[in-house]
């Protein structure tokens, strides 16, 4: 069902934005939320519509990578935005961003966690652009009854013994990430000598790796297609719902701590409804539906308390004390000219 909601709303958009106006549509006219895929729950959007008469234009993105390119051109002009934590201080470098009305988002204040609010000053130092909305870490996961011993390296992804079992992320900066981190370097890291190792240590992996892909990594895990895989920990989450013989670590070499986040662009036709769209989507119980559907951590402390399920509520993998980890980094964004090495070392990966 959700498949086929997804695959309606889809249709939708490309009927409504082929002649969208600012003030058009619904009762109170529209907001246009450009989001990742099926990283929210369809429910919420139309308990919004219901409440508020504004209807909602949705339309979805795969990586940061692609998304970008879409905003920068102003095409397509979105209320509301979804990027991860480096896509933000990109955007903000760009003065791609408009500096969000926290009068009109009293929820978010109320309900996110400062702990979140401290992380996002990494990306949006004064917090006055973006709206923490999931997090997370990147891990390995891994199913018990085809790996033996222990996992807790990202070393294990270099093991011949699962040649055509590994699954690597088709994205430039996770892959590197994992590159980077099994060479002890930093992943937000421009040294040309030290990418160069990582990319060499990407190049002599390929043979091992099965595909690089994004969202299928879930689903092939979940079949028991692959052994390990390079996964965002709420995928792991959902992925153990559906397989209880699939594990999920962070490795000791550290890991990426990442939040994605709303943010309204600069060019927003609709910016007060996209303020009233966070806010909505901040709602403890709205929060929570988001949650369950997603499985992705929520930052919203007033969400987290009311999940009903103990395991979940105290999960180690949708809520890790983060402080037992060390190496643990949040993406940056390092500037033009590293984006351009960076992708240039990944198009050399991708074709040996």
């Amino acid at each position: 069902m959700k498949k086929i909601f997804l695959l309606t709303l889809c249709s939708a958009i490309l009927l409504s934005l082929a002649g969208c106006g600012g003030s058009s549509g619904g009762e109170n006219g529209e907001v246009i939320v450009y989001n990742w895929g099926e990283y929210l729950d369809p429910e919420t959007i139309a308990l919004f519509e219901e409440e508020t008469g504004i209807k909602v234009i949705y339309d979805e993105f795969e990586t940061n990578e692609i998304m970008y390119p879409k905003v920068e051109a102003g095409a397509t002009e979105y209320d509301v935005i979804c990027p991860s934590d480096y896509m933000i201080q990109k955007m903000l470098e760009n003065d791609l961003l408009t500096e969000l009305d926290f009068n009109n988002i009293p929820n978010a204040k109320a309900n996110i966690g400062t702990q979140y609010w401290e992380s996002s000053k990494e990306f949006d130092p004064e917090n006055k652009y973006s709206v923490p909305y999931c997090w997370g870490t990147v891990g390995i996961l891994y199913n018990k009854t085809m790996v033996d011993g222990t996992v807790d390296s990202w070393g294990i992804l270099w093991d011949e013994t699962y040649k055509d079992n590994i699954l690597m992320q088709d994205s430039v900066r996770d892959a590197f990430m994992v590159g980077l981190k099994l060479n002890g370097f930093s992943m937000n890291s421009t040294d040309a000598g030290e990418l160069e190792t990582a990319k060499n240590s990407l190049i002599q992996q390929k043979p091992l790796v099965q595909a690089y892909v994004v969202d299928q990594v879930r689903d092939k895990m979940i079949g028991n297609e692959a052994a390990i895989g390079v996964i965002y920990s709420g995928e792991a989450i959902y992925t153990q719902r559906e397989n209880p013989d699939l594990e999920y670590v962070i490795p000791k070499e550290g890991t990426n701590v990442w939040i994605d986040s709303w943010v309204i662009p600069k060019n927003a036709p609709n910016k007060e409804n996209g303020e009233k769209f966070i806010d909505f989507m901040c709602r403890p119980e709205i929060a929570l539906m988001n949650f369950e559907f997603i499985t992705y951590s929520t930052p919203n402390e007033a969400a987290r308390e009311l999940i009903e399920d103990d395991d979940i509520r105290n999960s180690t993998i949708a809520f890790p004390d983060l402080s037992q980890y060390s190496n643990l980094e949040t993406f940056q964004y390092l500037g033009e000219d590293a984006d351009r090495l960076y992708n240039d070392l990944w198009k050399e990966v991708k074709s040996e």
